[in-house]
């Protein structure tokens, strides 16, 4: 979404640890970057998960490079994600209220400090654990990866969406009583393990933490939708809600998201999920609103990618993107806005393995690996042969048709072969 590039053409931008070092290259053309040359101010607030620093991180010192060397004016952020190291802030430059007297040490190898692990004490857990996430315990709760120090900068789990929902909110306050147009990324951490909804939310729903939270990051949203309208601005601002993956229920702790699903299908009807090269793992929801721009309750069958985010924004801006930059994004402002059902015709998909849209054809390549993920449960689509559905018939993925079309197979084969091959 960010550099309008497929991840999968960069080695290590797959699930980085919590101390990976910044996978975006800060010479790359980026989103922010591209609202930062038509004269708005942005900022980045939530989970990162992108890498920070160069390498060797010290937490204690300049946080550089990060968002800020990426487009982004100001940030505040989760540096990784809520079930790894460290559970603190980023602002900016600088982990966010950090006592120089009590240095915050982070390490993805050995144990640091003296601090309790999951591992070693389980008893002195809140959300019991599935798979991994057993190492130093924050809060009752044990994450991936150690650390020590740092005890007044690190977060409150049930304290984070309104933390970061009211950062969101004065960032737009601000940006309004500047006349400075602003492009807001807000990325919710609510529904990612652990998954620790606030006082307030607990017991709303009959799901557990898991159902919890998902009215928790809907009363964030609409706390967003409510400021705008508050502030005047709601007509000359288009918002985008989506997501990054399909869903998981077990992604490392037993919340009873299994125990207390009951009826409710979260992928949809769609196989798969989260983690998986089936179409639950890819096909996310994109909702959009623009009053006065798209029509309130339109639904559009247009296929379009996040990828293409850097293109569209380029081009309501009459920005002119060079060759190389933002290879893989395509400009589709009119299926953006809800006034054109087509979109694009081709779209590579990663989870797993790579899979290619064509249309309503979809081509997944052959990739060894289990047919089902031991820890999530979830089919994975791999497969030590090639597939191909029909999705407009089976959106499902039930009925594989390679054998009974192996030309197209292979026309899609090498049509995803000659993609990866572009810009190199």
């Amino acid at each position: 979404m960010l550099t309008g590039i497929y991840a999968w053409r960069k080695k290590g931008t797959g699930i980085a640890p919590g101390d990976a070092a910044l996978i975006i290259d800060p010479d790359t053309v980026t989103l922010p970057s591209i609202f930062q040359q038509a004269g708005y101010k942005s900022s980045v607030i939530g989970k990162w998960h992108l890498g920070l620093g160069s390498g060797d991180l010290d937490w204690n010192a300049k946080i550089s490079p990060g968002p800020l060397e990426l487009g982004f004016d100001e940030c505040f952020l989760i540096p990784a994600t809520g079930d790894r190291v460290p559970t603190v802030y980023v602002e900016n430059h600088q982990v966010f209220g950090l006592d120089a007297a009590d240095p915050l040490l982070v390490s993805y190898g050995q144990p640091i400090g003296e601090e309790p692990t999951g591992a070693k004490s389980p008893e002195l857990l809140r959300q019991k654990l599935s798979d991994g996430h057993d190492n130093t315990i924050h809060n009752g709760i044990s994450r991936i990866g150690y650390m020590s120090g740092g005890k007044g900068a690190r977060w409150g789990d049930e304290d984070m969406a309104d933390t970061l929902t009211k950062r969101a909110c004065d960032f737009m306050t601000r940006q309004a009583a500047t006349k400075q147009p602003f492009f807001l990324f807000f990325s919710l951490h609510d529904i990612h393990v652990p998954r620790t909804p606030h006082a307030r939310f607990v017991g709303k729903t009959l799901m557990g933490p898991r159902g919890d939270v998902i009215v928790q990051a809907d009363w964030c949203v609409g706390e967003v939708l409510n400021q705008l309208d508050t502030l005047g601005i709601a007509k000359n601002s288009l918002v985008l809600f989506s997501s990054d993956n399909g869903p998981v229920l077990d992604d490392g702790y037993r919340d009873d998201a299994v125990e207390k699903l009951g009826a409710h299908d979260p992928a949809g009807g769609l196989r798969g999920g989260k983690y998986s090269a089936f179409e639950a793992g890819t096909r996310v929801p994109l909702l959009a609103r623009w009053p006065g721009q798209i029509s309130p309750d339109q639904t559009s069958p247009a296929l379009i990618s996040q990828v293409d985010f850097c293109a569209n924004f380029a081009s309501i801006f009459g920005i002119t993107l060079r060759p190389g930059e933002c290879l893989d994004s395509r400009e589709y402002v009119a299926a953006l806005l809800g006034k054109d059902d087509r979109g694009r015709s081709l779209l590579v998909e990663q989870s797993g393995t790579l899979a290619l849209r064509d249309g309503d054809w979809k081509y997944i390549e052959p990739s060894p690996g289990p047919a089902v993920a031991k820890s999530t449960n979830i089919e994975t689509g791999l497969s030590e042969s090639a597939q191909l559905y029909d999705l407009e018939s089976d959106l499902g993925e039930r009925n594989n048709l390679a054998s009974q079309f192996p030309k197209k197979v292979a026309e899609l084969k090498e049509l995803l072969k000659k993609i990866g091959t572009e810009g190199k």
